[in-house]
């Protein structure tokens, strides 16, 4: 898995994340495959993206790694005409292309009451969605219970500034939407922070609440009295009043990378949560950080290079032997 955070403050946007790649090997197990991926990337001038979730993709029966996918994007989309919401919707089409989801969209279902009747479920109702399937049952106390599954997806955010210097900044799911995140021309829309991967962690501590909280019996209880939405309202009285209008460009890179290391941190020392125990421990690896601005464009402020023993390589300094 991965965290990946987007900060926007009035100096500028910070992209960050750190460098774990994980995969399902052939029994289906969590691996950790390396802690030396990138996952923040340049895609024009003054626009920058970070991904999450799945980190390879087939292609004519090989896998590949997101970041080609990403280069190939990048030739194949002229960015430097495009607002960053068209190139937010390019990048959804594009990877539409690439990610095969479908396939395992319609297995979801078997699966799900499969799963569900062989722990004694009863009464199960299946509905599939876009990229997702919703289902009803009941479990094996008689209690009525709704949860949602999700074929495994692609997230990005896509953030910078558009030609007249406005900024913005989108949430691209594959499958899912295209999400306005942040837009200078919107009040209330102009500053603060978002995040896509493990963000169980991060989630707790700004919103004050773990996602997952969905699943208490209790909590259902309470959205059948108060509605969804009424639920959803009292528990935004929970987030910390973070000022990211006030913050400097340096506040946004201590925020974005304070997050990633105590996510990892926590990770470290538990395995999930009691309501749902065993997780993998996604985040991990140097956390590199990005920042964009309208005046100096995208610049790196922490990027890994490749090393032999303690020595850095300069890929520059290297000349092709002919």
């Amino acid at each position: 898995m991965s965290l990946c955070i987007n900060t926007t403050t009035p100096e500028g946007m910070v992209l960050a994340a750190d460098s774990r790649q994980s995969y399902r090997n052939m029994k289906g197990m969590s691996r950790i495959g390396s802690d030396s991926a990138t996952k923040v990337f340049q895609l024009g001038k003054k626009v920058g993206v970070v991904v999450a979730g799945l980190a390879f993709l087939p292609e004519n029966g090989v896998l590949k790694n997101v970041s080609r996918f990403i280069e190939e994007f990048k030739k194949h989309a002229d960015i430097r005409k495009l607002s960053i919401e068209e190139i937010s919707k390019k990048l959804q089409d594009f990877f539409e292309e690439k990610y095969n989801y479908k396939e395992g969209l319609k297995k979801l279902p078997d699966q799900i009451r499969a799963d569900l009747e062989r722990q004694g479920c009863k009464d199960i109702e299946i509905k599939q969605e876009k990229g997702a399937v919703k289902f009803k049952f009941k479990n094996p106390k008689g209690i009525e219970e709704e949860r949602m599954a999700h074929v495994d997806q692609l997230q990005f955010i896509v953030s910078g500034f558009n030609s007249d210097d406005s900024h913005q900044a989108f949430k691209v799911s594959v499958p899912g939407d295209v999400e306005m995140l942040r837009n200078s021309t919107q009040k209330g829309k102009e500053y603060g922070a978002s995040w896509i991967g493990q963000t169980d962690v991060l989630t707790r501590i700004v919103l004050g609440f773990d996602p997952r909280m969905g699943n208490l019996p209790m909590l259902q209880e309470a959205t059948q009295k108060f509605t969804e939405q009424g639920v959803k309202q009292q528990l935004g009285a929970l987030e910390y009043n973070i000022q990211w209008g006030t913050m400097t460009l340096q506040d946004g890179i201590d925020f974005s990378v304070l997050s990633i290391e105590t996510t990892n941190a926590i990770q470290r020392f538990s395995d999930g949560i009691l309501l749902d125990p065993g997780d993998m421990p996604g985040v991990g690896g140097p956390v590199d950080v990005a920042v964009i601005t309208p005046e100096k464009g995208f610049t790196w402020v922490a990027k890994k290079n490749l090393v032999v023993g303690n020595k850095e390589i300069d890929l520059q300094s290297i000349k092709d032997v002919e």
